[in-house]
C-alpha cells in the first residue's frame, strides 16, 4: 500500500484505540463513498460536521484503500490526527482516487465498481530496539503497522499487509523499501521506528451480495 504522510510528531498513546460503533462505521463509509464520487467529478461535497456523530468530529488519522474488483487501485492516508476524522477520510479518499502515483486517476464510470476500506489508526508508539533481530522479536504479526523514518526517508505498511507478508523480516524489509532503503536502514542509529494499530471498516466487495451486509470492523 502506498502512503502519503507528514513527519511524525504524535504523542505516545494513553489508551487503546476504541472501535467505532456500527452506526459510526456506516456513517464514515457513507462519507467516504460520497467523497469518492465528489472527488472524481470535481465537486465539493463536504459533510456538515455539526450533524455527524461526536466521534467522527474528533481528530483522527486514517488510511483509505480502494479496490477495483478485488485489485488495489489506490491507498493514501495520514499518521497524525490533524483533522476531524470525517474530514481526514474525505481528504484521503480523494487522494486514493486521484493522487496515488501507482495508478491512473479513477474515472467516474469506475466508481460503482470500487470497494472502499477505511482504516482508523491508533496513535504512533515509538519502538526502541537494539538491532534488527530485536526489532523482529518486538513487532507483532497481524497486529502492528510499522513506520520507519530516517532523515527525509519514510516508509509505512498497514497491519493488513501481514496477510501477504507474514514473515516479520520480510515485512520489515518491505517497510524499508517504501522508504527507498534496504533492510540495513534498521542498523542506522539515526533511524526511528514506530508501530500502530488499526480498526478497519469496509464495504461489501463489488459483486459480493445485495449490498445489505453491514460494514466489517476489525482491529488488524
Amino acid at each position: 500500500m502506498d502512503t502519503t504522510f507528514a513527519p511524525p510528531h504524535a504523542p505516545e498513546p494513553t489508551a487503546a484505540l476504541a472501535e467505532l460503533s456500527p452506526e459510526e462505521a456506516a456513517c464514515l463509509l457513507a462519507i467516504a463513498r460520497a467523497g469518492l464520487a465528489a472527488a472524481v467529478n470535481d465537486v465539493d461535497d463536504a459533510p456538515d460536521l455539526a450533524q455527524l456523530p461526536p466521534r467522527l468530529r474528533e481528530p483522527g488519522a486514517s488510511f483509505v484503500t480502494l479496490t477495483w474488483h478485488g485489485r488495489l487501485h489506490g491507498c493514501i492516508g495520514s499518521v497524525e490526527p490533524q483533522l476531524p476524522l470525517a474530514l481526514d477520510v474525505l481528504k484521503n479518499v480523494a487522494g486514493a482516487a486521484l493522487r496515488d502515483p501507482r495508478f491512473p486517476p479513477l474515472a467516474s464510470t469506475e466508481v460503482p465498481e470500487v470497494t472502499i476500506e477505511v482504516s482508523v489508526l491508533s496513535p504512533l508508539q515509538a519502538l526502541p530496539y537494539r538491532d534488527l533481530a530485536d526489532l523482529i522479536r518486538q513487532v507483532r504479526p497481524g497486529v502492528d503497522g510499522v513506520l520507519v523514518a530516517r532523515d527525509w526517508q519514510r516508509g509505512l505498511l498497514l497491519p493488513q499487509v501481514w496477510e501477504k507478508l507474514p514473515d516479520p523480516r520480510d515485512f520489515l524489509d518491505h517497510v524499508a523499501l517504501k522508504a527507498s532503503a534496504s533492510i540495513s536502514i534498521y542498523d542506522d542509529p539515526d533511524t526511528r521506528v514506530w508501530v500502530f494499530q488499526v480498526h478497519s471498516y469496509h464495504e461489501p466487495r463489488v459483486g459480493g451480495g445485495n449490498g445489505a451486509t453491514p460494514p466489517a470492523a476489525s482491529g488488524r
